[in-house]
């Protein structure tokens, strides 16, 4: 698609574009007509698929971001698409019952459960075929989006394989080798340089004394310029990216926020905002004969759900939801896209609570959050955080267009592979 068709629906967020999808949001029967998932059991497959995940979001930080932002009566973008399913996470772990994001994410992309630090392996340890690098062998363009580093977890199951998720080194490398994604955005730079080589981003930043350039494969920033790929570091270098087929943009030397607890150096501005990055992503995907795949990742839910930080998880929260609706401004003008909107696993034990000083019933960090209020009234409530770890909670699904209907209902989330597999793998 040219710079010119792109505008077309990206340039009115704030006006036409968007409130087609706020027209769409409020009323889900229009919405699944259009995109193909109306629950009558539409059995097209998709050209293009959207998948897109709110790292440790469950249904009360949905709800929570829902009063917040959308008041008594609204809905989210999310929660307006047509199709809903309750999806279970339970990994295949010698020790452990609750998943990790790894596990998870691999679930996703390859259809076996696998054990918490996995990338696309299964319990033995043995690669299996990932959905990601299967679409690139069928002809599909594939790219990636997300607030985390782009090796971490969820993004690195989708495009390679490795038996322990901390060798984001490794899956840089393989990346660029093997899976070859067309569009890379997101944080992460330290892994693409050797020690003590820093890049655009500090080692040692004041914010972050932890952080600095570490990986162990070489520069592989040099090596993704060799292969084709124009690298960008910030969003006036990503608004001007020409259109080719390949985009590398690593926007922070780790995640793209401070994950800390609330008025301890939590900060979440990113460099380049989440939409920002989808919709860059889609103007270089979209003209792919053969369609495309995009995994879109908001990090900054679990980070500071793990911390019980109720007001930067609202933050983050309303950038995963512009997302989606700036995502389905796209669909509307494309009802050939499969779109999925999901968690891979619950952070935090998360319920929403009254406001009322007598039922406090957590201390430290995890207790009681806020108070919030809800848009559009008077009342107020609390976010009650019950643990700073992974729960064990079903997650809602919502999805729509071509083979969405197939989300509906309660699976594992192994089964997600199984629906995104016939639109991803077909030539």
């Amino acid at each position: 698609m040219s710079n010119s068709r792109m505008r077309a629906w990206m340039t009115p967020l704030g006006a036409a574009a968007l409130a087609a999808a706020v027209v769409a949001a409020v009323n889900p029967l229009q919405s699944a007509v259009a995109g193909g998932g109306n629950g009558a059991g539409d059995r097209r497959v998709a050209r293009n698929v959207i998948f897109m995940v709110g790292d440790g979001m469950a249904a009360a930080h949905r709800e929570a971001a829902r009063l917040h932002l959308a008041g008594l009566t609204g809905k989210l973008a999310m929660d307006s698409l047509p199709q809903t399913g309750l999806m279970t996470t339970s990994p295949d772990d010698p020790e452990a019952t609750v998943t990790d994001s790894a596990a998870a994410a691999s679930a996703w992309a390859t259809g076996v459960a696998t054990y918490n630090g996995a990338i696309s392996v299964d319990p033995d340890g043995n690669p299996l075929p990932v959905l990601g690098a299967q679409a690139k062998a069928a002809g599909k363009r594939t790219g990636l989006v997300t607030t985390a580093q782009v090796t971490d977890a969820t993004p690195a199951a989708f495009y390679s394989n490795s038996t322990d998720r901390a060798a984001q080194d490794d899956i840089a490398r393989q990346f660029l080798d093997v899976s070859k994604p067309d569009v890379i955005l997101g944080g992460g730079e330290d892994w693409w340089l050797p020690a003590g080589t820093p890049g655009a981003f500090p080692d040692q930043p004041p914010a972050d004394p932890t952080e600095g350039s570490r990986g162990t494969r070489g520069n592989l920033v040099e090596r993704a310029r060799q292969l084709g790929y124009t690298y960008v570091t910030d969003r006036q270098q990503l608004l001007a990216a020409p259109q080719r087929d390949k985009l590398l943009g690593l926007f922070a030397n780790q995640e793209m926020f401070q994950q800390r607890p609330e008025g301890q150096g939590d900060v979440y501005s990113p460099v380049v905002d989440l939409a920002t990055m989808t919709r860059t992503a889609l103007d270089h995907l979209d003209d792919s004969r053969e369609g495309f795949f995009l995994l879109v990742e908001e990090e900054g839910i679990d980070e500071f759900s793990h911390n019980n930080n109720g007001t930067r998880v609202l933050q983050t929260m309303a950038a995963l939801d512009r997302t989606v609706a700036l995502v389905r401004s796209y669909v509307a003008r494309h009802p050939d896209t499969l779109l999925v909107v999901v968690g891979d696993h619950e952070c935090g034990g998360l319920t929403i609570e009254d406001v009322d000083a007598e039922d406090e019933s957590g201390t430290g960090t995890s207790a009681e959050d806020g108070p919030f209020t809800v848009r559009g009234s008077d009342k107020r409530f609390v976010m009650d955080w019950t643990s700073t770890s992974h729960t064990g909670t079903p997650l809602p699904l919502t999805a729509s267009g071509p083979g969405s209907d197939r989300l509906a209902g309660t699976f594992p989330n192994t089964y997600v592979h199984d629906v995104l597999e016939p639109a991803l793998t077909r030539r």
